[in-house]
């Protein structure tokens, strides 16, 4: 007669590359009340641990590094040719699974992990590993109880099957969620906002918003753009932006800048936000020529003569999440003012800096003095055209 407690006093090795993995199927396993659980993180030590502790049960992770679970299973295999071993699987591969079955696994777990399928399915198979040896000791007489059994255990399998395929359904819902979040915010801010979303489900969401002393703003704006645009269809007007600002989103990218709008045929992007960066000034510049010489590239692809005008300042502003249903991540103060009056008062295919982008450019760029400006709404600036890197500062 197998009793709880043989099966609580059952040895389990967990095998999985990532230690948080590790750390949670230990946390289930001794929270159920097993008390010889044992881990490691490297597949090539699973049958030098077995042969020398003869475990009852492995759960095995499919994908890691140096050997993955499927040649862990060849290697058991070789050291335990003649003994019946129970090894789970573990895996978020649903095509795996039946391959896992025919290396000669008996089960599977599923991630993100479910702490009851867990526990029933390691139950499960530490009993049926017991009923295994005590009918190799006393013959065929547990026989019909290992078939009843194993039809419990297809029957908890179909059960979990679809309960599974009904989590996988709303974790791929939740994907289309965070991915179109993404699309609008920045990553940190949609991360932060999905939290405070599940924090008050009863009530409004909390306020997003930050202070950031030290950021610089970059305006671009295709110029006399709207006198260009009426000679083409709808289709082409779109396309031809969608191609640019295509460009200059992949140069955001690439130059560590948060793009933060479009308005029209303006582009609005941002250096040290939401994660602060002390560069933030360089970054900019360097987007600022890159932008200039991508479209450069663009019109010699397309025969046109588009020119465009860019204005950077440096400074503090206020950033946060506008709406309840179409959110918009935008940036409020002086700083974006500045910016945006030293991109429409500066000059046709150049790139327009205020004194304080200027300091924190040192010598990392050519600068020429354009000298003081009167910007409407802010009044007479010291401003700077950026000419282009110097050798230290180009790439």
């Amino acid at each position: 007669m197998i009793s709880a407690s043989d099966i609580l006093a059952a040895k389990i090795l967990v095998v999985d590359d990532l230690e948080a993995n590790v750390l949670l199927l230990e946390q289930m396993l001794r929270g159920a009340g097993y008390v010889c659980v044992a881990s490691t993180t490297d597949p090539r030590m699973v049958c030098e641990l077995h042969s020398r502790n003869h475990y009852d049960l492995i759960l095995l992770d499919l994908q890691m590094p140096g050997m993955d679970g499927f040649g862990v299973m060849e290697k058991l295999k070789e050291v335990q040719a003649d003994s019946y071993l129970p090894v789970i699987v573990i895996t978020a591969q649903p095509d795996h699974k039946v391959r896992a079955l025919q290396a000669g696994a008996k089960d599977f777990v599923s991630k993100p992990f479910d702490l009851a399928e867990v526990l029933t399915r390691v139950r499960n198979m530490l009993e049926v590993r017991l009923l295994h040896e005590e009918s190799l000791k006393y013959g065929k007489a547990l026989e019909q109880k290992v078939r009843e059994l194993e039809a419990s255990r297809e029957t908890i399998v179909r059960q979990s099957d679809e309960l599974r395929q009904l989590y996988e359904k709303l974790v791929c819902e939740q994907q289309v969620t965070g991915r179109l979040l993404l699309n609008v915010l920045p990553a940190p801010i949609a991360e932060r906002l999905k939290l405070r979303s599940d924090l008050v489900a009863t009530g409004p969401p909390e306020i997003i918003a930050d202070k950031f002393p030290e950021v610089s703003v970059l305006f671009a704006d295709i110029v006399q753009f709207t006198r260009f645009s009426p000679s083409m269809s709808p289709e082409r007007l779109v396309a031809v932006l969608n191609e640019i600002f295509a460009d200059f989103d992949n140069i955001a990218d690439s130059r560590g800048l948060e793009k933060i709008k479009t308005i029209g045929d303006a582009y609005m992007a941002a250096a040290g936000l939401p994660v602060p960066a002390a560069d933030h000034a360089v970054r900019a510049a360097h987007m600022a020529l890159d932008m200039i010489e991508s479209l450069g590239r663009f019109n010699a692809r397309s025969g046109y003569n588009l020119q465009l005008r860019v204005g950077i300042h440096s400074g503090a502003v206020v950033a946060g999440v506008i709406g309840r249903r179409k959110f918009i991540y935008d940036l409020w103060g002086d700083t974006v003012n500045i910016a945006s009056r030293m991109e429409s008062h500066g000059v046709v295919g150049r790139v327009q800096v205020t004194e304080a982008t200027r300091q924190q450019l040192g010598a990392s760029f050519v600068l020429e003095e354009r000298g003081l400006i009167a910007a409407k709404g802010v009044g007479d600036m010291h401003t700077w055209l950026l000419v282009g890197r110097t050798t230290e500062a180009s790439g």
